[in-house]
């Protein structure tokens, strides 16, 4: 009796160190939203409440069909790489292809037993009872739960007990990972759903000869496709090698005025004298030397659009001429009386600031307000630096392509200078950084060295802002994967072998840092 009460005590107290146990792991699994770090919680959890050493998760691989350890406690990372399986190989590839638990007294003795992992070498693991049970989706397998015990004289109930209670646990995993990967695959549809979308908006945006998928461009691009059409006049503003004669191109060649001319002046070019004549033109015996009746740039972009670079330079005297020809669309040659009319699309550009100009009276505010109708800024380079490697790469295949050079990409290190640069001539600076490196380069690769000092030099990264520690962490993570497929040519599951992880975890990465690995490819 006193027996019976015993064994019906310890019973119980098994019982209750169960309840605690998966109450600790439904814990983990109700707030899973990564597989990885839930799964490695449920086997730390089995390892302290239920002292089951060496607990292994193993998931069948989707496109090698071949079983690998997904986590693992108590064992070296070789070992997990080792412990690879085919479907019905060792107890492990037995349990997942048949469905059913297996439990083994003292895997020394079972001969089924491959020990891949290489990690029950010595005489007392030796002696461990094994216990290895099927996670199951529906009625199909797709991996398995095992752990070791200590081998002893209860072996016999103590062990049925704790198969039943893998049991349990492999089938809240089973749902767990059912729910994570539902949730996966619609966050995945949302993202091709965004992506597609993105890439139609970007086709329809998209400006031909203007580089830039950051969404500042993309700002631009709408901007420019929403007044195309119209003859409101386009004040675009930015500083230096922004690219605005580019965006001024582009609002003609995307406008109903795309057939007729467009003319350029650059403003700060030219005299005030000159500049006058080259607006509007002159009449034969206008002034000294004027021996031929000139047409001014006005009348030459008639039907299509007139380009004024550089506006902010132009003087007071060429302002109140240049305000009259945008309220009345008619102007005067020089030396002429007659009035002729203007049928153009004014857009004119500058890098000055003209609010500062206009309070200290060098430029005409009603002018500012005719020409400000519909301003568009042009951000600099460095506030779009997910454009700086497009960029380079255009401008590399660009160049190496004139010169016949055989260059086929920038190196990390490069890339890594180029992105941190502030670029304070935007654009164009990028252009000649390089246009130079591909002439100094004799091999097929831009590295460091071929950049110029002042992209290398500690000033150089002055006015770009620390990452934080997330930001680094990420840019490394992605860094050592790109590597990882460059040095595979793109195959996913050797670069998961390379790095010492599962090819889960890399298409996870791949998909969330936008990694193409095709584009690693041997072609």
């Amino acid at each position: 009796m006193i027996e019976e009460k015993t064994g019906e005590s310890a019973y119980r107290d098994v019982e209750r160190k169960n309840l605690a146990c998966l109450y600790e792991i439904t814990k983990h699994l109700a707030s899973a939203s990564n597989l990885q770090d839930c799964l490695e919680k449920i086997v730390d959890t089995l390892a302290r409440e239920k002292e089951m050493d060496n607990g292994t998760i193993t998931i069948v691989n989707p496109v090698t069909g071949e079983l690998e350890i997904e986590v693992a406690h108590g064992i070296t990372a070789e070992a997990r790489r080792r412990g690879r399986y085919k479907l019905g190989e060792g107890i492990t590839g037995k349990v997942v292809a048949s469905g059913e638990p297996i439990l083994v007294p003292q895997i020394g003795e079972e001969p089924m037993f491959l020990n891949r992992t290489r990690t029950r070498g010595d005489e007392r693991k030796k002696r461990s009872s094994f216990l290895c049970v099927p996670i199951r989706a529906g009625n199909q397998s797709i991996g398995a739960l095992s752990v070791d015990r200590e081998y002893g004289e209860e072996f016999g109930v103590r062990s049925e007990q704790d198969l039943r209670f893998l049991i349990v646990v492999s089938g809240l995993i089973a749902q767990t990972v059912q729910r994570i990967q539902a949730v996966n695959e619609e966050q995945e549809a949302l993202r091709q759903e965004n992506s597609k979308l993105r890439r139609e908006l970007t086709a329809k945006n998209r400006i031909e000869q203007i580089i830039g998928n950051s969404s500042r461009m993309q700002e631009v691009f709408d901007m420019v496709h929403r007044v195309a059409d119209s003859n409101a006049t386009v004040l675009l503003r930015g500083e230096s090698g922004t690219g605005k004669t580019l965006v001024a191109k582009a609002l003609h060649h995307n406008s109903s005025r795309a057939s007729g001319p467009f003319v350029v002046v650059n403003c700060s070019a030219l005299p005030e004298t000159l500049l006058e004549s080259e607006l509007f033109g002159h009449e034969k015996g206008a002034f000294t030397g004027a021996n031929e009746l000139k047409k001014g740039r006005f009348e030459q972009a008639e039907g299509g659009t007139l380009f004024l670079d550089e506006i902010g330079e132009i003087s007071l005297a060429v302002q109140v001429k240049l305000l009259n020809v945008i309220q009345e669309r008619t102007f005067q040659r020089l030396g002429s009386a007659r009035t002729i009319k203007t049928n153009i699309r004014l857009v004119a550009a500058t890098n000055r600031d003209l609010e500062k100009a206009v309070k200290e009276m060098k430029f005409r505010e009603d002018l500012y307000y005719r020409l400000n109708v519909f301003p568009i800024y042009l951000p600099p380079l460095r506030e779009r630096r997910t454009d700086i490697l497009l960029l380079a790469e255009y401008f590399l295949e660009k160049y190496a392509g004139e010169n016949k050079k055989n260059i086929r990409r920038i190196s990390t290190s490069a890339i890594d200078l180029l992105v941190q640069y502030h670029w304070p001539g935007n654009v164009r600076e990028l252009q000649n950084c390089i246009e130079r490196a591909v002439l100094i380069c004799d091999d097929q690769t831009i590295k460091s060295i071929h950049l110029p000092p002042s992209l290398q030099s500690a000033d150089s990264v002055r006015s770009s802002r620390p990452l934080s520690l997330a930001a680094a962490v990420e840019n490394f993570e992605r860094e050592l994967i790109i590597e990882a497929l460059k040095k595979n040519k793109g195959n996913q599951t050797r670069a998961a072998r390379y790095l010492d992880t599962s090819l889960r975890i890399i298409n996870y990465k791949i998909h969330n840092y936008g990694i193409d690995p095709r584009q690693f490819k041997v072609k």
